[in-house]
């Protein structure tokens, strides 16, 4: 899953320079092609385990933990070595960038080395003896390769794990990665094995689709994995405890005017493709009916859905898009509030009410991500080259001359021309 993150839109594939948020400013990502001027054409294969490990560059300098090598250090040498081998393949592109755009004092990069002290666990941890070989299969490449817990597991003040609450579900830029434990409510729990299977391999399945960051994943990660290496990631999630204090009940009913008003829009804007028993159509519009996605704790990928649209990765499994559109320039802050505290709140879920402040503060997150993500741009919104999906129509419910490409994106609703 290297490409996601190291590689901007239209760009050359691993040639870094994609803006990663934090809540202590933003860090470009590394260019790893084989540059000797700008890439890691002049590291070895112990600089590069070194890296991984340590967070630790060639010229010894440290690393922030935006590179997620408190995970990787959990990488064993023979694959760090093979990842190296891949990474020197890949053609060279040269692609100079000022990688620290923090402010002070966090962009002094030795403070890193406080925060290591802390948070840094090195090593690559033993088998666990007493589980299957599936099940530490399944936890090497949870814990190490696919670095799971960078986005699940929520952080303290100093942006360290939160490891009692791992995989428990955090926030993250202007998105909220879920829970992913066998919780009933808001993880996986009700989801069977072969379920979140097929939800690895294609980013689809009868409980919802994945948009946004994980459609990444899935596209450029779990669904080029082997069947064994899938099948065991599903093993070890499915046995981790259940984050048993979000099922608890919220005692706040939300408020009923405010669920008067979500019901009239979502029957306005919603129920076509939802269907107004919010039951979906499976594999293609997620139902919300027990949708643990729109029960999470912290309501912001819900809203930055409503706001920005959504649109799945194509997979070989799925090769069809499916998309959700933009919704900001409809609906105001008070009515993305209403809509989505209805959805929270019907049909068997619960959860707690948004407030429009909520939805402005989001708003004018996503519009700023928007300028600076057009001012950064290399190259065409998306790989897709299907003409058609261009300038939709009056029944697309989007603005006219918008590319529906851009559903899910920073980009939705802005123009083609």
């Amino acid at each position: 899953d290297c490409v996601a993150c190291h590689t901007q839109p239209g760009a050359m594939p691993f040639s870094g320079g994609r803006p990663v948020k934090t809540p202590f400013g933003t860090v470009l990502s590394a260019n790893l092609t084989p540059d000797d001027a700008t890439g890691i054409g002049r590291y070895d294969a112990d600089t590069f385990y070194r890296a991984l490990h340590e967070g630790i560059d060639r010229e010894g300098r440290h690393l922030y933990p935006a590179f997620p090598y408190p995970y990787y250090t959990r990488v064993t040498r023979e694959d760090s070595d093979a990842m190296f081998a891949y990474l020197r393949t890949v053609p060279p592109a040269q692609h100079a960038m000022e990688r620290n755009q923090l402010p002070f004092p966090f962009n002094i990069r030795p403070l890193v080395a406080a925060w290591n002290l802390l948070f840094l666990d090195k090593g690559t941890p033993a088998p666990d003896p007493a589980r299957s070989g599936e099940w530490n299969r399944g936890a090497y490449l949870v814990q190490g390769l696919g670095h799971c817990e960078a986005c699940h597991t929520p952080r303290n003040l100093l942006g360290g794990p939160k490891n009692s609450q791992a995989f428990h579900g955090g926030r993250f830029a202007n998105w909220f990665a879920p829970d992913i434990t066998p919780s009933q409510r808001t993880g996986i729990g009700a989801w069977q094995e072969d379920e979140l299977i097929q939800f690895l391999r294609t980013g689809r399945n009868a409980h919802t689709g994945a948009s946004g960051e994980m459609a990444e994943v899935v596209s450029f990660s779990t669904s080029r994995m082997t069947a064994d290496d899938v099948r065991a990631i599903a093993t070890y999630l499915r046995s981790l405890p259940p984050a048993q204090a979000q099922d608890e009940a919220h005692s706040a009913a939300p408020p009923e005017a405010q669920m008067k008003a979500g019901a009239a829009i979502w029957r306005d804007a919603c129920a076509a493709c939802h269907r107004e028993d919010a039951r979906g159509v499976p594999t293609a519009l997620p139902p919300l009916r027990g949708n643990a996605n729109l029960q999470q704790e912290d309501a912001t990928t819900v809203l930055h859905y409503i706001l920005a649209g959504a649109r799945h990765r194509p997979t070989d499994g799925a090769p069809t898009p499916f998309a959700m559109p933009a919704f900001d320039w409809k609906l105001d802050d008070a009515q993305i509030a209403a809509v989505a505290t209805y959805a929270r709140n019907s049909w068997g879920n619960q959860a707690g009410a948004v407030k429009p402040e909520q939805v402005a503060k989001l708003r004018k997150e996503v519009k700023e991500e928007v300028k600076e993500e057009l001012a950064g741009q290399t190259g065409t919104a998306s790989d897709a080259t299907a003409e058609d999906m261009k300038t939709p129509g009056s029944a697309t419910w989007s603005r006219a001359n918008t590319d529906s490409r851009d559903n899910g994106t920073p980009r939705a609703g802005t123009s083609v021309n």
